[in-house]
């Protein structure tokens, strides 16, 4: 069985969820303690309800503690995992991205083909935008054998939700590769989305993406903004996302989403200053690549590196979480270097 302090390193539900991911692929039993005890409402939120339940119902777990406020979980895995099609409604804003993320590595190693349709919230603060997903989280793994789409149906914002997203996910042929990115290279080129719902007549999309193309042009870049009106979301709301190329394979992404109080061409500048921060900072992944390609990283069969903009709680978090279940990792500096245990599926899944 496997033991974790939910207090532990950020204490945050991130080490919930990608605990039970791996508990999930390795089909050892978890039990887990002190869930969010650092938070400032402890315990299962419904976001995290989600992800356990939907995590169990992959892998056919049994669960013990699954109601919303819990801060113990007792988490039995199934006898492999089922591929098909699934679909969670989180009921919340609660982020689709973050549950999306939660079930990918274990869809990686499903018995089958792997179609996940989420409704939630798609943009908002402290989680990865669907943008973000789609343009260099995703494309980055694809590097390490990844074959998977996910595709924007809906937008949805803080505090509706109602937006809808759809994974589909193809098992991996024996283990991830690993990934070697210690050069950031020369910035081919920067693109982006400018998003606003119900919000045409404010010109909030051209306004975003005009402050943030006017920030990029003072420090030399020109960046491609695609802006779109949608009428489809259960609320106004905005998001920008940037997403940038280096000519060494590298991937960088910035984003954020609209809120009371925060202007559109705060928004712009926000994003452009997100971008440059940590291009200038000679790594060769965003802030938040740093942190979810750990979990694949540990997976894969040989040994990963790539150079953080800065060392995150996150970060922290993740290589504590997979040095417990094999991985060996180091830190230098801003390098990080992590060997995968070879994961190839279990009992006859992957």
């Amino acid at each position: 069985m496997i033991y974790l302090d939910g207090s532990a390193k950020s204490g945050s539900g991130t080490l919930l969820r990608y605990a039970v991911a791996l508990s999930s692929l390795l089909g050892e039993e978890l039990h887990m303690n002190n869930i969010r005890a650092r938070r400032d409402k402890p315990g299962l939120r419904p976001q995290h309800l989600a992800s356990v339940k939907a995590c169990a119902q992959l892998s056919g777990a049994q669960v013990e503690g699954a109601v919303e406020n819990s801060r113990e979980i007792f988490y039995k895995p199934g006898a492999g995992i089922k591929g098909g099609h699934y679909q969670w409604e989180i009921g919340t804003a609660g982020s689709t991205t973050l549950l999306g993320m939660t079930l990918l590595p274990i869809a990686l190693f499903a018995d089958g083909e792997t179609v996940f349709r989420i409704s939630g919230g798609l943009f908002q603060d402290f989680a990865p935008s669907a943008y973000h997903m789609q343009h260099v989280f995703l494309p980055t793994l694809r590097r390490m054998g990844v074959e998977a789409e996910l595709e924007v149906i809906r937008p949805g914002y803080v505090p509706r939700g109602g937006g809808i997203i759809e994974f589909k996910v193809k098992p991996i042929k024996g283990s991830l590769k690993p990934l070697q990115l210690l050069e950031q290279g020369r910035v081919k080129e920067i693109l982006g989305v400018s998003l606003s719902s119900h919000l045409k007549e404010q010109k909030v999309s051209q306004r975003m993406a005009e402050e943030c193309r006017k920030l990029l042009a003072g420090e030399g870049y020109s960046a491609r903004i695609e802006t779109l009106w949608d009428e489809t979301a259960l609320q106004a709301g905005a998001a920008l996302a940037l997403w940038a190329q280096t000519d060494a394979g590298c991937l960088f992404g910035a984003d954020q989403a609209g809120k009371r109080g925060r202007s559109s061409e705060e928004i712009g500048r926000n994003v452009a200053r997100s971008l440059l921060e940590d291009l200038k900072a000679g790594a060769t992944v965003d802030r938040y690549l740093a942190d979810q390609l750990v979990i694949y990283a540990a997976l894969a069969c040989g040994t990963t590196e790539y150079l953080v903009p800065r060392l995150t709680e996150h970060v922290e978090a993740n290589l504590w979480l997979v040095e417990k279940l094999g991985a060996r990792t180091r830190l230098d500096g801003n390098r990080v270097r992590i060997e995968g245990i070879g994961y190839t599926g279990r009992l006859g899944t992957g």
